[in-house]
C-alpha cells in the first residue's frame, strides 16, 4: 500500500480530489526531471528514459479507446467525446505521437542497453490498463493526474534537450507538441470527471495511484543511476 495518503474530506469537486492527490507527487519536482532540467542526466540515461518512458505512449491509445467505449456503452455521449478528442489527438495530431517518441528516441546520440521496459514502466502501463478496466471515471482521474502537468513537464523537457544537449528541432517536436496539446488533454480529463458527477473518493484514489506510478518510474531511473555511479 502506498505511503503517500491524503484526505479527501475538503474535495468538494474532482478538480479538487485531483490536485490533493498531487501532493508531493509533482513531477517536476522530482530528482530526475530536476536534473534533466539543469543538463545533469547523461546522454546515456536519456536513452535508457526513451525505452521506459515509451511503455506509456504505446499503451495510452488503447486506454483512451477503451475509456471512451465504456462511455459509449453507459450512454454518456458527450463526455466521450471528449475522451476521442484526446485519442484523435495521440493517433493522428499531426501524426501518430508513438512516430514521434521514436523520432525523440531516435535523435538521442546513445542507444540504450534496456530493450524493454522495466519493472516500474510496465507498472506504469499496467496502472492505467487497470483503471480503465475499472471505470471511465478512475481512468479519467489517472489521466488528470499526469495530464494536468504534462504540458509543464513537456516545456521542460524540451528546453533542456536544446539548451543543454543540442537537440534539434525534429528531435524535440514530441515534447514541444505536448507542451501545447496537455493543457487541453488535462483540462478535458477534468471537464469529463466534472461532467460525470464522478465521486471524489474514486477520483483520489485513481489519481493517486497514477502519481505513485509516475513517481516509482523515475525513482528507478534514479535507483539505476545510482548504481551506475
Amino acid at each position: 500500500m502506498s505511503d503517500h495518503l491524503h484526505t479527501t474530506d475538503a474535495a468538494t469537486s474532482p478538480r479538487e480530489a485531483v490536485a490533493a492527490a498531487l501532493e508531493g507527487r509533482m513531477l517536476l519536482t522530482h530528482p530526475f526531471y530536476r536534473r534533466w532540467e539543469a543538463g545533469e542526466l547523461t546522454t546515456a540515461e536519456l536513452a535508457e528514459y526513451a525505452v521506459h518512458y515509451r511503455a506509456f505512449e504505446a499503451a495510452l491509445p488503447e486506454v483512451l479507446a477503451d475509456v471512451a467505449a465504456g462511455l459509449r456503452a453507459s450512454g454518456d455521449d458527450a463526455v466521450a467525446e471528449l475522451v476521442e478528442r484526446n485519442l484523435a489527438d495521440e493517433l493522428g495530431r499531426p501524426e501518430p505521437h508513438l512516430a514521434l517518441f521514436d523520432e525523440f528516441a531516435a535523435a538521442l546520440p546513445e542507444r540504450p542497453r534496456a530493450t524493454v521496459p522495466g519493472p516500474a514502466a510496465s507498472s506504469l502501463a499496467a496502472t492505467y490498463r487497470a483503471l480503465a478496466a475499472e471505470s471511465p471515471a478512475a481512468a479519467l482521474a489517472g489521466l488528470a493526474a499526469y495530464e494536468t502537468q504534462a504540458a509543464a513537464i513537456a516545456d521542460s523537457k524540451g528546453d533542456g534537450l536544446r539548451r543543454w544537449y543540442g537537440m534539434d528541432a525534429a528531435g524535440t517536436r514530441f515534447w514541444d507538441l505536448h507542451a501545447t496539446l496537455e493543457a487541453d488533454h488535462g483540462e478535458w480529463a477534468v471537464e469529463a470527471l466534472e461532467a460525470l458527477g464522478a465521486d471524489t473518493d474514486v477520483v483520489a484514489d485513481a489519481a493517486q495511484r497514477a502519481a505513485d506510478a509516475w513517481w516509482s518510474l523515475l525513482d528507478e531511473r534514479e535507483a539505476e543511476a545510482a548504481l551506475a555511479a
